[in-house]
């Protein structure tokens, strides 16, 4: 169990390296680049969710807004790509600390709400502000790689959101055996206990909130960079807060390679749905009927199942009693 614990994600991970020169053609890549993408968002989420149970339908908001203000950063301002990106990122992250003192304040479908009304006012006021958004018509950003042809862009960027999951899933490693991480666990389990022992709940949820909207803030950054098109109403839409919670719930939001499992199940299956089915909304009522199905009969994902003993790196197999003892020391 040990060595296939270490060898299995090694082996995942050279696999990765070698992805766009081993598929036969681009769009393969681009669906690679794709997947790694919503991987890369999935394990930012769960930093939230899988260690809070803070289930939030609000992080596109994170994505649009990252997306925009790199693309607005590099269009009005000329600022080069890669200062745009982390100026961008700096800039939501600080905005997710902001709303996250509200937003956190409240519990269960409270939270839920606030997080679909987040993502909803955004769209309306990037499509409201014209002037400088280019509203619904969306904004163009030009190609970082103008010598590059499309294909080639797609391996780049591939390599780019793999840096990004990469970086994703070393911070839930890290998160997920710290004292930080104990408390979260302790929220997850009893916040009113884990309050009563001296967890500063309040900051160590605001703290995993900005932290998760961080990273993915970054993926919609180098989103806008790599499509060049923005659309606020793809951007800003509550489906790809669904496709980071039923890529966390469906690979398992307890281990670190859940979120990744998920992703390289549901992101093939959308790009296969929406080239059988078309530019229609079945492929969504498709997600939708997913989503569903994983909560009511596999809501502890798949990793669980397939294992009562931790397969790969995951949160420690503790009792709640013993979450909230840790966290208080």
């Amino acid at each position: 169990m040990r060595i296939a614990s270490r060898g299995i994600p090694l082996l995942v991970a050279c696999l990765a390296l070698a992805y766009p020169w081993l598929v036969p053609n681009y769009y393969l890549v681009y669906a690679g680049a794709l997947t790694v993408m919503y991987a890369a968002m999935s394990t930012s989420w769960n930093l939230l969710g899988g260690f809070t149970g803070y289930v939030s339908l609000g992080h596109s908001a994170f994505f649009g807004l990252g997306a925009y203000g790199t693309g607005l950063l590099v269009v009005r301002l000329g600022v080069p790509w890669v200062a745009a990106l982390l100026v961008s990122a700096v800039a939501v992250t600080v905005f997710a600390v902001f709303v996250g003192v509200a937003a956190v304040r409240v519990r269960g479908a409270s939270f839920v709400i606030v997080s679909i009304a987040l993502v909803s006012m955004m769209n309306l006021v990037v499509q409201g502000w014209r002037s400088l958004t280019g509203g619904s018509t969306g904004l163009q950003v030009p190609s970082p790689f103008p010598d590059l042809h499309r294909g080639q862009t797609h391996i780049v960027f591939f390599y780019l959101f793999l840096a990004l999951l990469g970086l994703a899933l070393l911070s839930w490693w890290y998160v997920s055996r710290s004292r930080f991480g104990a408390g979260l666990r302790a929220i997850r389990e009893d916040e009113d206990k884990a309050e009563s022992l001296g967890v500063p709940t309040g900051a160590y949820k605001v703290t995993a909130f900005a932290l998760s909207a961080l990273f993915v803030s970054l993926a919609g950054g180098l989103y806008a960079v790599w499509f060049g098109s923005l659309d606020p109403i793809f951007v800003f839409s509550i489906l790809i807060s669904s496709y980071m919670v039923l890529m966390s719930l469906l690979g398992g939001v307890r281990h670190l390679f859940g979120p990744l499992l998920g992703a390289l199940i549901v992101a093939p299956a959308g790009e296969y749905f929406l080239i059988a089915l078309g530019e229609t909304q079945i492929h969504l009522t498709a997600t939708g009927l997913v989503l569903v199905l994983v909560v009511l009969f596999m809501p502890d994902g798949i990793l669980a199942r397939l294992t009562r003993r931790r397969a790969g790196p995951s949160i420690p197999d503790e009792t709640a009693e013993q979450r909230l003892q840790g966290a208080a020391r």
